[in-house]
């Protein structure tokens, strides 16, 4: 946990953790998932300087439920060619099909 964090942070962290564990993910799955989710919330706060996601999005989301940026990140890791002339209906369909 960042030093950062405030006690509902880390309370939410915590939460999300166990309940990730309680569904069967490893710790690590369940501390990123947790980590994400809490940077995501602070982030939509304004609690953080970075406005645009680094990350690929909640594993457990639907492609369509995720930013544009999560996407494009995704599809940054899967080596998906011309992903940054693509629309976010664009990048999920390329996604699927290499996945």
């Amino acid at each position: 946990m960042p030093d950062v964090w405030r006690d509902k942070d880390e309370r939410m962290y915590q939460h999300i953790k166990q309940s990730q564990l309680d569904d069967g993910k490893s710790e690590d799955e369940a501390e990123e998932i947790a980590s994400r989710t809490v940077n995501k919330q602070r982030r939509e706060e304004g609690l953080t300087d970075n406005t645009t996601t680094q990350g690929t999005g909640n594993p457990n989301t639907r492609l369509e439920e995720r930013t544009k940026d999560e996407l494009y990140n995704r599809a940054q890791q899967l080596d998906i060619a011309n992903r940054s002339e693509m629309t976010k209906d664009e990048l999920i369909e390329a996604i699927r099909q290499k996945q």
